[in-house]
């Protein structure tokens, strides 16, 4: 993508970000990796307790700190006002190399490491693993949606993403309803 955003245009999508749905939004893209760099759109998946996304390359990648694929990073989510907003047209938010794209507040304060969501037929649970830009990231999107993504307000909003873990295995599909499953929020005293 050669038309990166500069910092002030990102962060004129600030309040945007902001008004996504707290409680209820919806999937807006799910996209699948064969393999490493590879993007795969598709319309519907079946999310797995094992393998993440059936089909995405998440359990062929060891994590360097142990040579296996990191559990807390399972699968991973994006704001989808934060990818429309860094990545522009749709076409390009595969690019940012997460599975699920959401109209949904993945902010630190609606949705902590411990809240589960159900996602379309499955269930998952955001994780305490950082999700932030990388050097892939920066190719792809520029140096300003990088910081943009580590400033402290997208941090706060968590632009560049959460991880997850597949708590209960289902199908997900494009227009899925995502619902905050508060029940099932952890309390500092319950870990």
């Amino acid at each position: 993508m050669s038309d990166h955003r500069r910092l002030d245009e990102l962060r004129e999508s600030l309040d945007d970000i902001r008004d996504a749905p707290s409680s209820e939004g919806r999937i807006e893209l799910i996209v699948r990796r064969p393999v490493v760099e590879a993007r795969e759109v598709i319309t519907h998946g079946e999310l797995c307790t094992t393998d993440g996304l059936i089909g995405d390359c998440w359990s062929a990648k060891p994590s360097s700190a142990t040579g296996l694929p990191n559990p807390k990073a399972q699968l991973t989510l994006m704001n989808a006002r934060a990818a429309a907003a860094i990545a522009g047209e749709r076409e390009h938010w595969p690019l940012a190399g997460d599975q699920l794209f959401v109209d949904f507040d993945l902010s630190v304060a609606n949705a902590p490491p411990g809240t589960r969501l159900a996602v379309g037929a499955a269930e998952i649970e955001l994780t305490d693993e950082p999700h932030l830009g990388c050097g892939k990231f920066v190719r792809r999107f520029g140096i300003d949606a990088q910081k943009f993504v580590n400033s402290p307000d997208g941090r706060a909003l968590n632009c560049r993403g959460v991880n997850a873990r597949v708590v209960i295995p289902g199908a997900v599909r494009n227009g899925d309803r995502i619902l905050k499953l508060t029940d099932y929020v952890r309390r500092p005293a319950d870990k």
